[in-house]
């Protein structure tokens, strides 16, 4: 049972913030916050996004993998899945609480606590309605918690084969839902002797209850986001052999067309800079701040490098919150970051 202790530490503009430190057999003592550099590289468009001045705030730390970010505009708050933990948390007002245990496995045999080892829930997001929807990693299925606190399974097979252990979504306004299907909630992973499919899928859970395979071309379908208009799908492929984020033109009826790759990380991989494509999210320009090698960066519609967050880790996700949207969560390791911007994200 992890123990949570506060340690008010000065950060430049923020002033005084409480950060929660995680004691667990895995971190025996603290490590040092990693730098985190803010870089233009198209300045005129990039400082159009950014504040020239804009410093990236660490909330919380001592985590062992954080991924999900999600804010809930009605009430107000953030929530994070720590994977190994099996844990959803909840941030709001500066206070941490438990929000969802177990939040992705409830098997009898004992899972996570250590790095590697991802039974809990990836990627969270809330509907229309307000309702969280949880990809489970280690129950192998896509979940939403009902306002009454019940549980629908809102996919889990597919031709009857258990899915690999689902990673990432996003809801198209017409409540269909997107989600991504790498192996990585499962023990040995790809190689894992109850994996059921022999590929990495990216599906489209119609409103109905139907599940469409749209491809299994990609090797490791991760982070996912769709423009403002809805036409274009991005996904990430967070393979170290391929680390490309894609683009999907979305049909009249939620299916893919023509795909290409969108922009290639490898560079970035070769540069050993931390981190491969994973979550992302869109803003309300259009442009994408995908999580990947070297932090944060954001593209714009047309593919083109605007600039980088660098947080100095493996970063895994992003979410748009705050009253108006324009705040930027960092899931970035052991730590949950923040940075204010000059944009608002898709939905605000």
């Amino acid at each position: 049972m992890k123990r949570l202790r506060y340690l008010l530490l000065f950060i430049p503009v923020a002033g005084l913030v409480a950060l929660p430190v995680v004691d667990s057999q895995d971190k025996k003592k603290e490590e040092p916050i990693p730098p985190r550099k803010i870089v233009a590289l198209v300045a005129k468009d990039f400082y159009k996004l950014m504040p020239k001045k804009a410093v990236v705030e660490t909330i919380a730390r001592g985590f062992i993998w954080t991924e999900g970010t999600a804010w809930n505009k009605e009430g107000g708050f953030l929530v994070f899945s720590d994977i190994p933990h099996n844990v959803v948390h909840k941030w709001k007002d500066g206070k941490f609480s438990e929000f969802v245990k177990p939040s992705g496995y409830t098997g009898k045999a004992p899972r996570g606590g250590k790095p590697g080892d991802e039974p809990g829930s990836n990627g969270l997001l809330f509907d229309a309605e307000g309702r969280l929807t949880l990809c489970e990693h280690g129950d192998r299925r896509v979940t939403r918690i009902e306002k009454d606190g019940t549980k629908t399974v809102l996919a889990d097979k597919y031709m009857d084969k258990k899915l690999n252990s689902p990673n990432d979504l996003v809801y198209h306004s017409n409540g269909d839902l997107y989600f991504t299907d790498p192996p990585y909630g499962l023990p040995k992973w790809a190689d894992d002797p109850a994996r059921e499919l022999d590929y990495c899928g990216v599906y489209l859970r119609k409103k109905d209850g139907k599940l469409i395979l749209l491809t299994k071309e990609m090797s490791r379908p991760n982070g996912i986001a769709l423009s403002p208009d809805e036409k274009t799908l991005y996904v990430a492929n967070s393979d170290p052999d391929q680390p490309v984020w894609m683009s999907f033109q979305v049909k009249a009826d939620g299916t893919l067309g023509k795909s290409k790759v969108f922009v290639d990380g490898k560079k970035w991989v070769q540069q050993k800079r931390l981190g491969l494509p994973d979550g992302m999210k869109v803003d309300i320009y259009g442009n994408l701040w995908a999580t990947g090698p070297g932090g944060v960066w954001i593209f714009n519609p047309e593919g083109t490098v605007l600039g980088n967050i660098d947080t100095g880790t493996n970063t895994a996700n992003v979410a748009f919150g705050g009253a108006d949207g324009s705040i930027l969560y960092i899931a970035a390791n052991h730590d949950i970051c923040r940075v204010k911007t000059l944009s608002k994200g898709k939905g605000f």
